[in-house]
C-alpha cells in the first residue's frame, strides 16, 4: 500500500514538473518568436541618427540614376526613403531592389503585366491570399514594396542565398537564367 502510494505520487509529480516543463517552454517559444518580431516592428519605427545618416547618403547616390525614371524629385525621395526601409527589414540589398524594379517595371507604379502581375515589383494577385488582406491594394508603391521585398527575400531564403535562382523564382522562371543575368546586370550597372 505505501509503495503504490508512493509510485501514485511520483506519477503525479513527474506529471506536474512535465506539464510546468511544457508551459514555460511554450512561454519561451512564444516569447522567442515575439521577440524578434517585436525588434523588426520596433526597428521599422526607430532610426538612429547613424542609420538616419547611411539612409540620406544612399538616397543621395541613388537618387541621380532613379531621375532617368522619375522626373519629381519628392517622389523619387519617397520612393528610395520606403524601398529602403522595405530592403533592409527584409534583409535584401536595396539596390537589388530597385534593378528587380527597373526590370519588372521601368518605375511605373501602376504597371500591370499581361499575366496580371502588378506595381512596381510585378506582384502577382495570388500572393494577396497568401500573404495580405483582400483590401491590400498590389498599385499601392508601399504595400507593392511590402509584398516585393517579402516574397523576393522568402526565394532567397528558400534558395539559401542564391541569388539567381532566388530571382527566377520570383519571375516563375526556375530553371532559366535569362531574367536573373537581366536583373543582375542591372544590379551591377546601374545601382553600384
Amino acid at each position: 500500500m505505501l509503495l503504490g502510494a508512493i509510485a501514485w505520487h511520483f506519477r503525479w509529480v513527474n506529471r506536474w514538473l512535465l506539464a510546468g516543463s511544457m508551459f514555460i517552454a511554450a512561454l519561451l517559444t512564444a516569447n522567442a518568436v515575439a521577440a524578434p518580431l517585436r525588434l523588426t516592428l520596433d526597428a521599422a519605427h526607430q532610426q538612429t541618427s547613424y542609420s538616419q545618416q547611411q539612409l540620406q547618403q544612399w538616397r543621395s547616390r541613388m537618387d541621380a540614376p532613379l531621375s532617368r525614371f522619375i522626373r519629381e524629385p519628392a517622389q523619387r525621395h519617397e520612393l528610395l526613403t520606403r524601398l529602403y526601409q522595405e530592403a533592409h527589414l527584409a534583409g535584401l540589398p536595396p539596390e537589388l531592389v530597385l534593378a528587380l524594379i527597373q526590370v519588372e517595371s521601368a518605375f511605373e507604379a501602376d504597371a500591370v503585366s499581361s499575366a496580371g502581375a502588378t506595381g512596381l515589383m510585378q506582384i502577382m494577385p495570388f500572393w494577396v491570399e497568401e500573404l495580405g488582406l483582400p483590401i491590400d491594394n498590389l498599385s499601392d508603391p508601399n504595400r507593392n514594396l511590402r509584398y516585393g521585398c517579402t516574397i523576393l527575400a522568402h526565394y532567397l531564403a528558400v534558395e539559401r542565398g542564391d541569388f539567381t535562382r532566388a530571382l527566377a523564382r520570383y519571375n516563375g522562371s526556375l530553371g532559366q537564367t535569362w531574367y536573373p543575368e537581366r536583373v543582375l546586370k542591372a544590379w551591377r550597372d546601374d545601382w553600384r
